[in-house]
């Protein structure tokens, strides 16, 4: 790069190029012009992707990321902007998502002067991001941009803030950079870190010492790729496999293993009893959150526990650890597999009973079932939640990939879908469940995986939230398939209402939208549905067609379902 003249929005394109950036997730505004401007005349791989407001572009990178491993980026300029893309933030920072998020800001030289849109982009960004800087000036853009990328994709992957000020961007440097750009910092994980000896002999020690083991996987199996590892270790031990709401597609669901998942929001008692029945619980990839316990009430306090996971601060956080490994899951659960041959525990599962595990599974899978196919039977009105997923679930491809928001649609599907394969299959922001998630999360996962099935299961109050981007479907003709859940209310509230506050409901209820009416109006195919037999038929329908398409689908309110909710909060 000697003596060839570049300004700092030249080299933010080069350098998110050199990354593998291959899509960015944004909206424009007067800061962000050198920027684009940029994009709009060198020459790159790179494809920007219009959407009509900065949160769902962060929840679109969001999803980017979770399909393809890769950075998912999204960007917005200074003000509102900036202010409007940190939703999208907090979730993938507590979702283990790596996003990166680039706000371009007024120039360095007007701070402090008023100017429009001015404010503390470092300071508003710090406690919601892995890590964020505004950069100050152009020589030290490439060593940001590659700091941003590592930081992104190595230990526990988060969400990561770049300020580009407008000065910044016009600025040119002559600097050579010797370094450039990182491409494997461009996926996670870029830098795998390895257990160490001792806790894997510690591990295996107390799954040696149990006679009714668990394991209960998070997002972090998928995350780091270690599907197969975990499926050859439980098979080997023999080991009931449950998962929290984000680590769904840990294994496939034919698997004579897998218990489904567990916790307060799309557990049923047969699977909590046979956690709480456990003698010994390894978390791996999960925080022990309070979703996937129950409020820390199962597993049972005194059960031993171990824990894997990438961020040494969730171990102990939750309950008395006896083993744990701080290392990337994979190559855990990969260490864990090889010791097995010499160490112990290999007689001692010999020892133990024949189909032990099996068996727990399919009395638990059993139990959890009963009753179902009369729900999904029923032709009630309005329409039961439980049969469209089922309605759905015969109509959808192996391959298919759900995004759903987390009010009806969350609890639901993960009751009762049943995932065919291993993999990022169902994407939910569990981490915060900010309604307005899946259809702007259904678009990142189509541009990510552009041959798959991509649903999106919806709220009529996460509906009112996102219907801006139906826009931003039809103009890149993406045939996502919209799925509303309409019962036209805030259903979660206004059951936390009915079950903790003596039914006194208030501000949860709002009039009834045609849907159908509104996606037609921007352009989509679209049918309402009031009666069970119909459903079918619109689905059906609404695949068949070679666009974007939405049902509508007048269901029961949640507060009067039987919702896969352990409780409401009261």
């Amino acid at each position: 790069m000697h003596g060839n003249r570049k300004n700092g929005a030249e080299l933010m394109v080069e350098l998110l190029d050199g990354h593998g950036v291959q899509h960015i997730f944004g909206l424009c505004g007067d800061t962000s012009l050198p920027f684009y401007d940029a994009l709009a005349r060198l020459d790159h791989g790179i494809t920007h992707v219009l959407s009509r407001d900065e949160r769902h572009a962060a929840y679109m990178a969001d999803a980017y990321a979770r399909v393809t491993g890769k950075v998912g980026v999204c960007e917005g300029p200074s003000g509102g902007g900036a202010t409007y893309i940190l939703p999208g933030l907090v979730e993938a920072q507590d979702s283990s998502v790596p996003v990166l998020a680039i706000t371009t800001d007024v120039a360095t030289t007007a701070a402090g002067r008023f100017p429009l849109t001015e404010l503390d982009q470092e300071a508003l960004f710090r406690p919601v991001t892995k890590w964020n800087r505004v950069i100050p000036s152009v020589e030290l853009l490439p060593r940001i941009v590659r700091k941003a990328f590592r930081e992104l994709t190595t230990g526990r992957p988060g969400s990561v803030h770049l300020g580009l000020p407008f000065d910044v961007q016009i600025s040119e440097t002559t600097d050579d950079d010797p370094d450039g750009a990182n491409p494997e910092s461009g996926f996670y994980p870029s830098h795998a870190v390895a257990p160490d000896i001792g806790a894997v002999e510690a591990v295996l020690d107390a799954l040696a010492d149990a006679r009714s083991p668990v394991i209960i996987c998070g997002g972090g199996v998928i995350l780091s790729g270690a599907t197969a590892e975990l499926e050859e270790l439980a098979s080997a031990l023999e080991i009931p496999v449950c998962t929290s709401v984000s680590g769904q597609g840990t294994l496939p669901d034919a698997h004579p293993l897998l218990v489904g998942v567990v916790g307060s929001n799309g557990g049923r008692p047969a699977t909590r009893r046979l956690v709480d029945e456990a003698d010994c619980v390894f978390f791996i990839g999960c925080r022990a959150g309070s979703v996937t316990t129950e409020r820390w009430r199962s597993p049972t306090p005194g059960v031993t526990v171990l824990h894997l996971d990438i961020d040494p601060s969730t171990i102990g956080a939750n309950y008395r650890t006896r083993a744990a490994m701080v290392c990337d899951a994979r190559l855990g659960l990969q260490a864990l597999r090889d010791a097995l041959p010499s160490h112990p525990i290999a007689t001692v599962a010999a020892a133990k009973d024949a189909g032990n595990g099996i068996e727990r599974v399919a009395s638990a899978r059993a139990r959890k079932w009963e009753g179902f196919p009369v729900r999904v039977a029923d032709d009630a009105i309005p329409i039961r939640p439980e049969r469209v997923v089922a309605e759905l679930q015969a109509r959808l491809p192996e391959d298919a990939i759900i995004c759903a928001d987390p009010g009806t649609p969350c609890p639901f599907f993960s009751a009762w879908y049943r995932w065919p394969r291993a993999g990022r299959h169902f994407i939910t922001n569990r981490a915060h469940g900010a309604l307005g998630f899946a259809i702007g999360a259904a678009v990142g996962a189509q541009f990510g995986r552009p041959e798959a099935r991509v649903v999106a299961a919806t709220g009529d109050g996460s509906f009112g939230m996102s219907v801006g981007e139906l826009e931003t479907i039809c103009r890149y003709a993406l045939p996502i398939k919209i799925v509303v859940f309409s019962n036209a209310s805030f259903g979660w509230i206004k059951a936390g209402q009915k079950s903790g506050f003596g039914k006194r409901y208030f501000s949860v209820d709002f009039s009834r939208t045609d849907h159908a009416a509104v996606a037609a109006a921007y352009g989509i195919r679209s049918w309402t549905v009031s009666r069970p037999g119909d459903i079918g038929k619109a689905l059906e329908a609404a695949m068949r067609h070679d666009g974007p398409a939405l049902v509508d689908l007048l269901t029961e309110p949640l507060e009067d379902a039987d919702a896969p909710v352990s409780e409401w909060v009261a």
